[in-house]
């Protein structure tokens, strides 16, 4: 990540200072490195430039009588700190001071900004300003505690500086939630310092009894500021330590969030992921700042890892579990036959429950992940493997182990379908192969909906096409689906745009339907699927909409 991180610290004497300072040195691109003869500039003579530069100022600083103990981390001589990644193979420099001239009066500025004028109400917690010519900060401040100092604490923060606004905005709860835990470690450790410090010489009790006069207080607060962190929190290791820390935050923050170069608007199906991982973090920074005993834990743990699930690649966990799986959608044709496989998709594709029940959860969950490919991202709610039955609002996808009864209302409901997988008796005792399903395993599909499903939707009719089309290999009608979901995702965002936003009656969204290509045969699934895959639609989308729409009709009143 092109970002710099730094612990800064206010001096009672000598007001904001930066105290330790870890940014990433990228390595020089192929181009400029095989060019003979030619040194590329900020490199390997860039470390040295960065120790001589935090020398120079440790150095000067101290001759002008600007700097204390509180004021400096590593001594003038010390070479800092360097991890390498040997993925990347950028490495992490830590100095007091950045290493280069240009970015020491960007840190400085940030230093004292986020010391003095940039503060939260409490003088405690996040905060984020900057501007594009010296960068934007995301700032942390918080108290430490000091036996010696003025109200038994010192002020300081923690900033990361980078160019990237949206970047830096968009990492704010992935930057907070791990900030916490670093300046937790800190107050924690200098706490049982302060408090044994306290226990030996109580200095609330000291101060209360001493004289006061202005010819000794000078002195007492020229005492009293002279205390490092490294003092504060008698930790052998506190720079190696910070540096760990800064170097995998700059690291994971980096990996977390990566460019990707998009050919034409993002799809439906991106938008409705970035929401999902954006509510995710969110939920995360909850349960952070959230107080509570065992059973708080015990509740962000069951969310998490629910969460988790749905960002998971199914393909990866389908790996680990043993037994034959479903590895396309002309597989999942082949093994169910094409007249089961058109009345199953038909039901995924109108979004109806579909249930099914079994034995093997890697079968199951191979044919949800299958399945799922037919439908938005936004139109898909999944248990992959239950104990219990679960309604409909909550899941279209649910797999059950064989014992689970089927409630009445669900079986003789039209809206649902359910596949019972039951084993066949002569592969009970004998090894499975990946490619043994239909000779291991039997599908019964059953249904209380009496709708003909040979009509429509025109989806399916096509898709069909190009699933028995044996000359299209597998990655073609891939392809061939995911230009069919865009497709029709268009229309339902005309459909919605028309009937939803616009209220436009019956007669007018026919007249639209038939325009779209939804009318004629099949137009009862067509209006069916275009109605379901609405609540597919991201939210990004529906208030883009709205907010223009809003604007159009105060447009000719101004």
């Amino acid at each position: 990540m092109n970002a710099l991180v730094a612990l800064c610290h206010f001096c009672e004497l000598h007001g904001p200072r930066t105290l330790f300072c870890t940014e990433a040195l990228h390595p020089p691109s192929p181009s400029l490195s095989s060019q003979a003869g030619i040194q590329v500039p900020g490199y390997r003579d860039g470390d040295r430039e960065g120790e001589g530069l935090t020398m120079r100022a440790n150095s000067s600083a101290t001759q002008r009588g600007e700097m204390c103990e509180g004021c400096r981390s590593l001594p003038a001589s010390h070479p800092g700190f360097v991890s390498i990644d040997e993925e990347t193979s950028i490495r992490f420099l830590s100095h007091q001071h950045p290493r280069q001239s240009q970015l020491f009066s960007v840190v400085r500025q940030a230093c004292v900004r986020s010391l003095s004028c940039e503060v939260c109400p409490g003088r405690e917690g996040p905060i984020f300003f900057g501007d594009e010519q010296h960068g934007f900060v995301f700032s942390h401040t918080f108290f430490i505690k000091d036996s010696l100092a003025r109200g038994f604490q010192r002020w300081y923060s923690i900033v990361m500086v980078a160019m990237d606004r949206i970047y830096l905005i968009n990492s704010w709860p992935f930057l907070l939630r791990h900030l916490r835990l670093t300046i937790q470690s800190l107050q924690s450790t200098a706490l049982k310092v302060f408090d044994s410090e306290q226990g030996v010489c109580p200095q609330r009790a000291a101060r209360m009894n001493s004289v006061f006069s202005p010819a000794v207080f000078p002195h007492q607060r020229s005492g009293n500021a002279a205390r490092s962190l490294t003092s504060l929190t008698q930790h052998p290791n506190l720079w190696a330590s910070l540096h760990s820390s800064f170097s995998w935050l700059l690291k994971a923050c980096g990996c977390r969030l990566t460019e990707k170069l998009l050919e034409g608007a993002p799809t439906e199906d991106t938008l409705v992921l970035i929401e999902k991982q954006t509510e995710q973090e969110e939920e995360m920074s909850c349960w952070e700042g959230a107080e509570g005993g065992g059973g708080s834990r015990s509740q962000r743990h069951q969310s998490e890892n629910q969460l988790g699930s749905d960002f998971l690649c199914e393909d990866a966990t389908l790996e680990g579990l043993p037994g034959p799986k479903f590895r396309s959608l002309r597989h999942l044709r082949l093994v169910l036959g094409a007249t089961e496989f058109r009345q199953l998709a038909w039901h995924v594709l109108m979004g109806n429950q579909v249930i099914w029940r079994g034995a093997d959860p890697g079968l199951i969950q191979s044919a949800f992940t299958v399945l799922k490919s037919l439908l938005p991202v936004g139109c898909v709610r999944s248990v992959p493997y239950s104990a219990h039955y679960e309604e409909a609002y909550k899941c279209n996808f649910l797999g059950l182990s064989p014992d689970v009864p089927i409630p009445t209302h669900v079986s003789s409901s039209e809206f649902s379908v359910l596949v019972d997988v039951s084993t066949e008796r002569s592969s009970q005792n004998s090894a499975v192969g990946e490619d043994d399903i239909s000779s291991c395993y039997q599908f019964t599909i059953s249904s209380a909906s009496t709708q003909p499903t040979d009509r429509g939707p025109m989806l399916l009719n096509k898709l069909e096409v190009a699933l028995s089309n044996e000359n299209l290999s597998v990655d073609v009608v891939s392809h061939c689906l995911l230009c069919l979901k865009e497709e029709w995702m268009n229309k339902v965002k005309v459909l919605f745009k028309f009937s939803k936003v616009d209220g436009r009656g019956r007669e007018d969204t026919q007249k639209v339907l038939a325009l779209l290509g939804a009318s004629g045969p099949g137009e009862e699934d067509n209006v069916r699927l275009l109605k379901f895959w609405m609540t597919g639609l991201s939210k990004t989308y529906k208030s883009h909409l709205m907010t223009a729409v809003r604007g159009g009709e105060r447009s000719p009143s101004q």
